[in-house]
């Protein structure tokens, strides 16, 4: 059994789950007979990175702001929606995120686009990705928000830049002023290559040119993003009737 001194080195290194591991070891150390020195102690080291891990999805699942935190990708209905559930497994290897691809999840309203993208930003969280989601008005306010206080855009630009995965909820749904417009060029071609951001919008994407105002702002836009990016319908069914009726 490790001392107690032993003990508190390991709390003073933030190592709190090491001590749990290896009392775990200790109380049974009957299972642990015919284990090597180096088998005990890398099993103590995979617990140890796996509570790590563990902790650190929890935070960056808080951190990311989903408007549905009980989403998962495993409770997904597909029945009757039209939705490839072989692709939506495949995103939730989050390949396409290591190869900077983007996701738009067109639907009507009540289609489920906004749960389908907190589950696959939980997946992306659970493999310590980075992720923020926030509906576009509620961008927008920001921007303003800044602008008016003088600050300018840049520190937001540069702060919604960095995500992994940044999802925008309700793209393109309000009216875009002209320093909105010029502020979404700056945010895409930040992320451009570099990170991946997934789209919920009503509309589809041969409309985004005219409600991002038209010209060459709106071309530079869509060029930064229709070209690397995974098409997904939601279909018409109105997931939020469907589970309203179920509960009745």
């Amino acid at each position: 059994m490790i001392s107690d001194e032993t003990k508190r080195k390991l709390r003073e290194l933030n190592l709190d789950e090491m001590v749990d591991i290896l009392k775990i070891q200790d109380d049974n150390q009957s299972l642990y007979l015919t284990m090597t020195f180096d088998e005990r102690i890398t099993l103590a080291i995979d617990g140890l990175y796996q509570g790590k891990n563990n902790k650190r999805s929890v935070r960056l699942m808080k951190q990311a702001k989903f408007r549905f935190t009980d989403a998962d990708v495993n409770s997904i209905y597909y029945a009757d929606r039209g939705l490839d559930k072989n692709q939506i497994l495949e995103l939730s290897t989050c390949q396409y995120m290591r190869n900077n691809f983007s996701i738009v999840l067109n639907g009507f309203t009540g289609s489920g686009k906004t749960f389908l993208a907190c589950a696959l930003g939980k997946v992306a969280c659970r493999q310590l990705y980075r992720v923020r989601y926030i509906r576009m008005p509620e961008l927008l306010e920001l921007r303003t928000e800044a602008t008016l206080q003088g600050k300018g855009i840049g520190k937001l630009v540069n702060k919604f830049s960095n995500y992994n995965l940044l999802i925008l909820d309700e793209w393109l749904l309000q009216e875009l002023s002209d320093d909105d417009v010029r502020f979404i060029f700056e945010l895409t071609e930040k992320r451009y290559d570099c990170h991946s951001t997934l789209f919920c919008t009503q509309y589809k994407v041969s409309d985004w040119h005219t409600r991002l105002g038209g010209g060459t702002m709106a071309d530079a836009i869509l060029d930064r993003i229709v070209h690397k990016s995974i098409r997904i319908d939601t279909g018409s069914m109105n997931m939020r009737e469907y589970f309203s009726t179920k509960e009745i």
